[in-house]
């Protein structure tokens, strides 16, 4: 427990926290813009399914992740699809669709924030089975995406490893749409977390490129 102390592990979990807080507000943003078509009864309980699903995944992959890290090449293969998490942060933050954003904030706070009269209104309309699947489909990607971003950046320190998987589970089942609108309202939050995993990607790139160049060479 006391290696948590040591200026390594507190650098860890401070890009752990990053990492969560980004990612859970970003799952909350695609889950609310899923539900954001479904009539108002049947929103509130798209969102909870999401929330669920999106926890119960980071529980199943932070069981499996740390376990199959340790397998030669896929540090290296986690790196490069976190390389591309990065990529798709940057391109939405480069060219945020405030309209979506603000029909997925609507949904998930029940409220009327452009005060237009509807709940998310403008958003196109769907079936219960539509927008599960599309919570489903997003939740898969992005909890994988969050568990291997925390592997990475907690490696060798298992008490930060342990928090940061325990924030993330935390952070979905109770403060995800809290967090949605944070980012939504101070931008720079979400530019911080990129950095945070950029860094921790092309660390597990280079770490992983190291692991396997033995390999390789022979």
């Amino acid at each position: 427990m006391m290696e948590i102390f040591s200026a390594e592990a507190l650098s860890a979990l401070l890009q752990v926290i990053m990492i969560d807080l980004v990612l859970a507000g970003d799952n909350a943003i695609v889950i609310g813009l899923a539900a954001a078509g479904l009539p108002k009864a049947q929103r509130s309980k798209a969102i909870l399914v999401g929330i669920l699903a999106a926890t119960v995944l980071r529980i199943g992959f932070a069981l499996a992740t740390t376990q199959l890290l340790q397998i030669v090449g896929l540090l290296l293969a986690g790196g490069v699809l976190l390389l591309w998490v990065c990529w798709k942060m940057w391109r939405e933050l480069r060219t945020p669709h405030h309209d979506h954003e603000n029909e997925a904030n609507e949904a998930l706070q029940n409220a009327d924030l452009d005060a237009d009269g509807t709940v998310a209104g403008g958003a196109p309309r769907k079936t219960f089975a539509q927008a599960a699947w599309q919570i489903v489909i997003a939740d898969v990607s992005m909890s994988l995406d969050n568990v291997l971003a925390v592997a990475g950046a907690a490696h060798e320190h298992p008490t930060v490893l342990i928090f940061g998987l325990v924030l993330s589970i935390a952070l979905m089942g109770i403060a995800a749409s809290f967090i949605a609108r944070l980012l939504n309202k101070h931008r720079w939050i979400a530019y911080v977390g990129l950095a945070v995993i950029l860094y921790v990607a092309l660390e597990m790139i280079w770490r992983g490129y190291h692991e396997v160049a033995p390999y390789i060479g022979g």
